[in-house]
């Protein structure tokens, strides 16, 4: 059996157990902990993406990355004294709305203006922040668990639809210079998953009835779908400027932290916006 075949074997079977171990302590933390305590353990999750992102600003020594860490812990600390935890929940979708017009002059615009490591390191600052806020707000809402849980499966819909229907039909580069294994097909797979996921499940757990309210669920997953999207290819650009493959090695087969949430940095505080403009 070619040696590849056996590394791609050993790398899926890393993956499926790393998954088998954290989904269910994932599912048992949003259904049953209080909000505070989600919080708790997320924003130790955020001290470990910061770790990760201090890499993506050139921040390679311990001491620099240990730094970077404490300042977010303290930075999400402070959050969460803060009366508007509306606002801070929404603090990065400025971002996700610029980000597509930063991939449409890749790589020559980051070539000429590579961002600098106090930049990149508020921008990672802001984004971790508001998606750690994101999630709790989520979360505390009426029925909280079970938004929460849809979004984050949403955010899966989309990654799954995209891989199978770029497996099954995938020929135009949806951002060739960015990620060239995603494509445009495979984009839109994700997103009538998606549709499919806001039609049966999210109907069930927003409650909505009537054509408007279904309809305006339907748009807002549809957005929050591609922003998860925007989240992906996001990170795969900050990585691409600095030449890593992975943002780290914590979880066996799968890379780093940032690696598996990157679409969902994007997606829940898009996600909280959506839900205070639209009232559902």
């Amino acid at each position: 059996m070619p040696a590849g075949r056996v590394q791609g074997g050993g790398m899926l079977i890393q993956r499926v157990a790393t998954a088998l171990v954290l989904l269910p302590l994932l599912l048992s933390l949003v259904w049953f902990a209080p909000t505070a305590w989600l919080y708790g353990v997320l924003s130790a999750v955020g001290g470990v993406i910061a770790w990760e992102w201090a890499a993506l600003m050139g921040w390679t020594t311990v001491g620099r990355r240990a730094l970077y860490a404490a300042i977010a812990l303290g930075c999400l600390g402070l959050a969460w004294r803060v009366p508007a935890h509306a606002l801070v929940s929404v603090a990065s979708v400025p971002w996700w709305l610029a980000a597509p017009l930063v991939f449409a002059g890749y790589p020559q615009n980051l070539q000429r203006h590579r961002p600098g490591a106090v930049l990149m390191g508020a921008l990672g600052l802001v984004l971790i922040v508001s998606a750690i806020n994101a999630v709790a707000t989520l979360h505390a809402m009426p029925n909280g668990p079970l938004r929460l849980l849809f979004v984050l499966f949403l955010v899966f819909a989309a990654d799954t639809g995209a891989f199978l229907a770029g497996r099954a039909f995938g020929k135009r580069k949806l951002a060739p210079e960015i990620s060239p294994g995603k494509s445009i097909e495979g984009a839109l797979g994700g997103l009538l998953l998606c549709a499919a996921w806001a039609l049966t499940a999210g109907v069930f757990v927003f409650e909505v009835y009537g054509a408007a309210q279904v309809a305006a669920l339907l748009g807002l997953s549809l957005i929050v779908a591609v922003a998860s999207v925007i989240g992906d290819l996001s990170e795969s650009m900050f990585k691409r400027m600095v030449g890593v493959k992975d943002s780290g090695h914590i979880l066996p087969g799968h890379g780093g932290i940032l690696d598996r949430v990157d679409s969902i940095l994007a997606a829940a505080p898009v996600m909280v916006l959506g839900l205070q403009l639209t009232g559902l």
